[in-house]
């Protein structure tokens, strides 16, 4: 008997990536998957409904059980559908893991209105939409008496968290959203018996990340990868499994490391209480304080990929990259081809 053994789990974004580790992972635990995913491209277009098909060949290859759905997260009816799906199939649904999510980088001077909207309607509004579809299958059970462990776990992303990405306004917003949305979901699904926690991979081998410097190189077959995105899967099953005690946490995962953050929290601080503060006092006192450097911490959070943070350097080729999207869309398209095994 698997950790999942017998629980029916619904993965949104789960053809390709970090979402067909977990769909792979979750049937090989003994799940009942329903593998979403509509087909589309990085950035959001087209459509291809083999992607979801595929791992469903695959999982029923090993053994296990799995449907496939291609309805998108972003539509409020087709979060419904997916629900329905598990629900039909399978007679009920345990688990969601909101992974779905697209891409469109741009710099804000270039970032049009579509570009933010798409971004945010797949990660943020689409983990909405299908936690709030689960969720009222999960309330009318609880109101007839069932009091299973049911579980959402959400995606999130170092980019909006750690360390927001240049040209990622829309992503990395949506992804803090979906952390801070984590949160409330578990305060008010608690009582139903629902848990809500959030994982942050980063540095993980997908084909958003593949124009990241040193993301393209791939050990030898066998050999352990800490960037493969199968090292995502274990923590969601983890999270996934009715024993897991956590909720509203939100655990960042990169290679072997499994963090759980603390979120925006309280840092230096002034204080004046028997007056308001004057615009000079506060040029003196708070530009006195310690604080971190944006550059800096990017560059960190890069694992030193970038080079020493030389703020003008990499400013140039913040602007550079941003400035060739159509080459980092090609290059994304090309390497995705090359690595489509990972």
């Amino acid at each position: 008997m698997g950790s999942l053994t017998g629980r029916v789990a619904l993965i949104t974004g789960a053809g390709r990536g970090i979402g067909r580790q977990e769909a792979l992972l979750f049937a090989a635990e003994g799940a009942l998957v329903v593998v979403n995913d509509p087909g589309v491209a990085l950035d959001g277009t087209g459509d291809d409904e083999s992607v979801a098909a595929a791992v469903v060949a695959e999982i029923t290859a090993h053994g296990g059980q799995a449907v496939a759905n291609t309805d998108s997260v972003s539509d409020w009816d087709g979060a419904r559908r997916m629900v329905d799906t598990a629900v039909d199939t399978f007679g009920d649904l345990h688990i969601v893991v909101n992974n779905a999510a697209i891409e469109r980088n741009r710099a804000v001077y270039f970032m049009t209105d579509e570009d933010f909207d798409v971004v945010a309607d797949v990660k943020l509004k689409g983990t909405f939409n299908v936690t709030a579809a689960a969720a009222r299958h999960w309330r009318s059970r609880y109101q007839a008496g069932d009091r299973t462990d049911r579980a959402v776990v959400n995606t999130a992303s170092g980019s909006g968290l750690l360390n927001p990405l240049p040209g990622q306004s829309n992503y990395a917003a949506a992804n803090a959203g979906v952390a801070a949305m984590t949160v409330v979901h578990a305060l008010e699904l608690g009582r139903l018996g629902v848990r809500a926690n959030c994982l942050a991979p980063s540095m993980i081998r997908t084909r958003m990340t593949l124009p990241v410097p040193g993301m393209q190189d791939v050990p030898p077959a066998g050999d352990y990868d800490p960037r493969s995105p199968a090292v995502i899967a274990p923590v969601a099953a983890y999270l996934a499994s009715a024993g897991c005690p956590l909720t509203g946490q939100v655990l960042s995962v990169r290679g072997g490391s499994v963090i759980i953050n603390k979120g925006w929290s309280q840092g230096p601080r002034v204080d004046k209480d028997d007056a308001l503060w004057t615009v000079e006092e506060l040029a003196a006192r708070i530009a006195e304080l310690p604080r971190d450097d944006p550059f800096d911490v990017l560059a960190e959070a890069l694992g030193g990929a970038v080079g020493a943070a030389d703020h003008a350097k990499m400013a140039a080729m913040i602007e550079a990259g941003l400035e060739e999207s159509e080459q980092y869309r090609n290059m994304v398209d090309d390497r995705v081809a090359d690595t489509s095994a990972h």
